[in-house]
Parts: structure tokens; C-alpha cells; sequence
């Protein structure tokens, strides 16, 4: 039970990213304690979820207040990340979480998660508008379809943030907005970030429950972060932030082949 200044610092920095691109910590978080700080990734993968699950409140709070939140698009979301989120659980505590081969399936899908993560980073724009190009005129989906596809997007960003504690941010968002493009993207921004906070509750509880969180490292780095979103959001209009995220992806893109080449 010993205070490392270092997560502190880690919390700082991650968290002054987050206030200034928005891009969820979990991206940056989990890859910085496996590979700068050796430790374990269903240890880092845990204490990230919790980490995630306090911070995105606050930003609940903010939307909320602004009324910046679809609470239909996060009950749909709910019905599918929940369930998934309890079954990703239920399979990692039958599992011997320290083997080679769990080990290895974390850091790899952590691994392509991330070059995702920076695909969209940069290519959001192009990508969406390939979307709509695609749709064209034809005949929009029925109201169920679309409830539907949002449940098992739900479903899959359940199984994606619990065995990784990535891809509810920049994953998500974006395929919201190809499936609501007439919704105001601060409107799906504030649904996701909802949609997170009991996701990754569920999930940092789930690992706490089997014994991969680790309490003085959670402290150390909630007491970086917090000053640091709030930093990283007092600097975001007074930065170029397109910049910013053309490097974030490229820093993403280097620890994603690190973690997936060893």
C-alpha cells in the first residue's frame, strides 16, 4: 500500500489528453500501466474500468445538466453492453487470468483496438461521409432496425471495454453517428459518455470481485487526473486540436504495435 508520485503523473498527463481531445482514457490508460509500468493487463484492464467509471461521472453530470443526452440511445446501448459486459465477466472468473493465453488475447485485442482508435482519430470525417455517400437515397432504416442495430452495437461494446477497457469512445461514437446522422454530435458524444459510466462500473466492480483491481494504484492515478481533465479542458480552445489528435493517433498507433508484435 504504497503511494507511487509516478501514476500521479501518469494521471496527469492522460487526463490533460482527455480534456483537450475528448478521446476516452481507457486508450491511453491501460496500454501506459502494461507497457511503461509492467503491470499485468487484467490488472490494468480492471483498475482502468473503475478509474473510467469516476471520471466519466463527472462528464455525465456536465451533459445532463445541458441536456446533451439521448436516454434512449443509452438504454438501448445498456441492454447490450450489460449483459455482455456480465458474460465477458463471468468467463474471465473460470479462466487463470495470469496464463499466456489470456495474457495474450487482452494485450492483442487491447492491440488492434487501439489502431482502430487512431484510425478514426484522424479519419472520423472521411469515414462518415463515406457512410452517408453509401446510404444515399435510399429508404432509411425502419425505427426498430435501428433500435436494434444499437442494442447489438451494445452488445459488442460490452465485450470490447470489459476485456480491454477500450472502444466505447472513439468506436462508438462514430458508428452512432452513422446510425443517428441527424442527431446533434454533442448530443451522441453525452449519450456515450452516460452510456459508459454504469458500463464500466459493472465492469471495474466484476474485477474488483475477482481480484484484479489495484487500490493504491486507482488512488494515485485519480489524484493526477482529475486536475488534469480540468487542465486539458480549460487549454482544448486555445489549441490546434486537429494537431493534437494527428499525434495522439500516431502515439497510439506505435504502442498498438508494441503490444502486438511483443
Amino acid at each position: 500500500m504504497t503511494f507511487e508520485p509516478l501514476y500521479s503523473l501518469s494521471g496527469l498527463c492522460v487526463g490533460a489528453l482527455v480534456g483537450i481531445t475528448g478521446v476516452g482514457g481507457g486508450s491511453l490508460m491501460t496500454p501506459l500501466l502494461v507497457l511503461l509500468f509492467g503491470v499485468h493487463p487484467a490488472t490494468a484492464v480492471g483498475t482502468d474500468l473503475l478509474y473510467a467509471a469516476i471520471t466519466k461521472t463527472a462528464g455525465t453530470a456536465v451533459h445532463g445538466m445541458h441536456g446533451r443526452v439521448n436516454w434512449k440511445i443509452v438504454g438501448s446501448l445498456a441492454a447490450g453492453s450489460l449483459p455482455a459486459a456480465l458474460l465477458m465477466l463471468w468467463l474471465l472468473a473460470g479462466v487463470d487470468r495470469k496464463s499466456i493465453g489470456v495474457t495474450n488475447t487482452i494485450t492483442t485485442a487491447l492491440g488492434w483496438l487501439l489502431v482502430m482508435t487512431a484510425i478514426m482519430l484522424v479519419f472520423r470525417g472521411p469515414i462518415l461521409e463515406l457512410a452517408r455517400r453509401a446510404i444515399g437515397d435510399r429508404t432509411p432504416p425502419k425505427p426498430t432496425t435501428i433500435l436494434a442495430l444499437t442494442v447489438i452495437l451494445g452488445f459488442v461494446l460490452g465485450v470490447l471495454v470489459t476485456l480491454t477497457s477500450v472502444g466505447a469512445g472513439a468506436l462508438g461514437v462514430t458508428i452512432l453517428l452513422v446510425l443517428y446522422p441527424r442527431l446533434d454530435v454533442r448530443e451522441i458524444v453525452g449519450s456515450d459518455i452516460v452510456h459508459a459510466v454504469p458500463l464500466t462500473l459493472i465492469g471495474g466492480t466484476g474485477y474488483w470481485l475477482i481480484g484484479e483491481i489495484d487500490w493504491p494504484m486507482l488512488f494515485a492515478l485519480l489524484i493526477g487526473s482529475i486536475p488534469g481533465i480540468i487542465i486539458g479542458s480549460l487549454l482544448a480552445p486555445k489549441l490546434h486540436e486537429r494537431t493534437i489528435r494527428i499525434v495522439l493517433a500516431a502515439t497510439l498507433a506505435v504502442v498498438a504495435l508494441k503490444l502486438l508484435t511483443g
